[in-house]
């Protein structure tokens, strides 16, 4: 029993109940052989993010409607909002006369 010495944390070990990893090896077995007998063509091992982009506002209306709209507050609305905050920033610094 030592004082001055911490125990070390259990390591971390993720053990994932949804997924079967000899099943997805399997599989990707099978579609690698069906490339390379030319039964499946060659481009669907890579992800391409530029064929799904913008397709969720598309079944969206509210995003949709957020997209159109834009912002509510237009920026003139802000600027004056900043510099009344930076007046009353300084109104509270120097004392209210």
């Amino acid at each position: 029993m030592n004082l001055f010495s911490t125990r070390k944390p259990r390591g971390f070990r993720r053990v994932s109940i949804y997924t079967d990893e000899s099943r997805d090896r399997l599989q990707k077995l099978v579609d690698d052989v069906k490339r390379e007998q030319g039964e499946m063509p060659a481009s669907d091992e890579h992800y391409d993010a530029d064929k799904f982009r913008g397709t969720f506002i598309n079944y969206t209306p509210r995003a949709q409607k957020h997209k159109e709209e834009g912002s509510k507050l237009g920026w003139p609305i802000i600027i004056a909002l900043v510099f009344a905050l930076i007046i009353l920033w300084r109104f509270l610094l120097t004392g209210i006369r």
